[in-house]
């Protein structure tokens, strides 16, 4: 099965992201994601067996252990890729907490030997993938306030002609603070 580790981002951050999503979708061209796909990957796994999917369940505890509430806000917008063929994503700002967070989760799956995609993290937000982004300014956009995220999630990633659906396999409440 196909797997990855994410932070999910408070209702009304996400809500609020889709609000920005809602806007650039009537200047740009793409694929939108839909609401209930937005999510800050920590680390993407890929296929992952039964064996993988315990110690990822495993490492995700130990990484979230004594773990508060993670801030996030969000830094603008950014692309992967060529303006023409480009997935759009929202910036989330580099926060000591995400980053210690990020590197525990990675650390934790190494040390249980669960492979992931060794990518640098850039915490972001996806909006659009295949979009075209035009030339020149972009509506002004009103972007997410700043808000904290309470719990990491273990999902598992199903694709299809529709796009992904996600069903967490194991979720880790952050403590308050």
């Amino acid at each position: 099965m196909r797997t990855f580790v994410a932070l999910e981002l408070p209702d009304a951050f996400v809500d609020q992201a889709a609000g920005v999503a809602r806007c650039l979708s009537e200047n740009i061209q793409g694929r939108f994601m839909k609401r209930d796909t937005y999510h800050l990957t920590l680390a993407f796994i890929g296929e992952a067996d039964e064996r993988d999917v315990a110690a990822a369940a495993d490492a995700i505890d130990a990484a979230c252990a004594g773990c508060g509430r993670i801030p996030v806000r969000s830094s603008g917008l950014g692309k992967f890729g060529r303006a023409h063929d480009a997935t759009l994503w929202l910036g989330i700002a580099h926060d000591p907490a995400l980053m210690g967070l990020a590197e525990r989760v990675r650390e934790n799956l190494a040390a249980r030997g669960v492979p992931f995609d060794g990518k640098a993290f850039k915490p972001h937000l996806t909006l659009a993938r295949r979009a075209r982004i035009p030339k020149g300014p972009l509506p002004d956009l009103a972007f997410p306030e700043p808000a904290d995220a309470i719990a990491v999630t273990l999902f598992k990633s199903t694709l299809s002609h529709d796009g992904a659906t996600y069903k967490p396999l194991h979720r880790v409440e952050l403590e308050g603070v």
